[in-house]
């Protein structure tokens, strides 16, 4: 079965994608609109290694970024998580979408509460409806243009199938590879969610005893090429208005573009690749958690700016990492949020039950 398994792959060989040695040089400092409306770049370097003066500078940083735009570019990350191990998972990730539908198939996505395994292209549809019945008129009428790969953590041997990881048989690169870098997003946001947790007044690890079992989700995205009239005829999205779920999440991108992020005055501006950076924004529990001082913001992603070649608009990849609390979390607004004339927006809610309500609704019927 491995011999068959790789004949079959070379014969359909996976794009070269390569995010941190090809992304186009983009020389603003920022993502920015007319309004205003920008996505600061954030040097987070010195958070690892520098004076605890330096750390604060940072945490203000980050907790200023998400707090106005929600959205953060992240450079200065590599001491968790290298260069060379973000292009090994793209090349692992193109690799696999290269394999046969029927393959990929055997690997299907089954249940929210499991939240693993493949997602063919018009499965899912990302909104901001809570209605399954609502985001199935959209998937008829706007479907997403894309198809993906769900990872979570691994599970103890005596785990019941449906809730462990569907990996590719006798493909041991594949497995090691995206646990591995499962394992290095893990630890890259928690630093990220002790700057916040800095920049908010509380202890710097606050957050580690709530984010500590690695209930995440790894998405890898692929959003195949597109025909030009095929985008324009029916409105079509790569991935539609929607917000994350959970904290933050960690996005790689490769050099294609596309995504957008909503500003306050509704304006979608586009956040394009920048060279050695990742894009950070905040989840609807972090926002939760802040009593919306931190902003879960709307965002999509569309066919790139740039002409199509040949009416084509060209394959984009791109991974996620959507980090969450513990699943037994119980998420309420932090005291000191709703003091002083501002009332507490959300009643507490158990983290599992509320990614399941959202998950069960992106992913409909079956």
């Amino acid at each position: 079965m491995f011999r068959v398994t790789r004949i079959l792959l070379k014969a359909h060989p996976a794009p070269t994608v390569n995010p941190v040695a090809t992304a186009k040089v983009i020389n603003s400092a920022t993502s920015a609109s007319p309004d205003s409306f920008h996505i600061p770049i954030i040097n987070f370097e010195p958070f690892f290694s520098g004076s605890r003066l330096s750390k604060e500078t940072v945490a203000q940083e980050v907790l200023s970024g998400f707090v106005n735009s929600g959205f953060i570019y992240l450079k200065g990350w590599e001491k968790v998580l290298s260069k060379d191990v973000v292009n090994t998972t793209f090349e692992e990730s193109a690799r696999f979408f290269a394999r046969p539908t029927e393959e990929k198939a055997e690997l299907q996505w089954m249940t929210p509460e499991s939240n693993r395994g493949y997602v063919t292209a018009g499965r899912e549809r990302v909104s901001r409806l809570a209605s399954v019945d609502e985001i199935e008129k959209l998937k008829k009428a706007n479907p997403d243009i894309k198809e993906s790969m769900e990872i979570g953590k691994e599970m103890p041997a005596d785990t019941p199938k449906e809730f462990t990881n569907r990996w590719p048989k006798d493909d041991e690169q594949f497995k090691s590879t995206m646990t591995n870098f499962f394992e290095k997003c893990h630890a890259l946001h928690l630093e990220v969610l002790s700057s916040i947790a800095l920049g908010l007044g509380l202890e710097p690890r606050w957050f580690d005893q709530h984010c500590d079992a690695k209930d995440h989700n790894l998405r890898l995205l692929h959003y195949p090429s597109v025909k030009k009239d095929q985008i324009s005829a029916n409105k079509s999205n790569r991935a539609g208005a929607h917000t994350d779920y959970g904290t933050i999440t960690l996005l790689f991108q490769d050099s294609a573009g596309g995504l957008e992020v909503l500003s306050p005055t509704g304006q979608y501006i586009a956040a394009p690749p920048i060279p050695g950076t990742i894009v950070v924004n905040a989840g609807d529990l972090l926002a939760r958690w802040s009593n919306d001082k931190i902003m879960s913001t709307e965002h999509r992603v569309v066919a790139p700016a740039s002409s199509p070649d040949n009416d084509v608009y060209p394959a984009r990849y791109s991974i996620a990492f959507f980090a969450n609390p513990n699943y037994e979390t119980e998420i309420e607004a932090l005291e000191g949020t709703f003091r002083n004339g501002k009332e507490k927006k959300y009643e507490r809610i158990n983290t599992l039950d509320y990614l399941v309500q959202r998950l069960t609704a992106t992913y409909g019927k079956k």
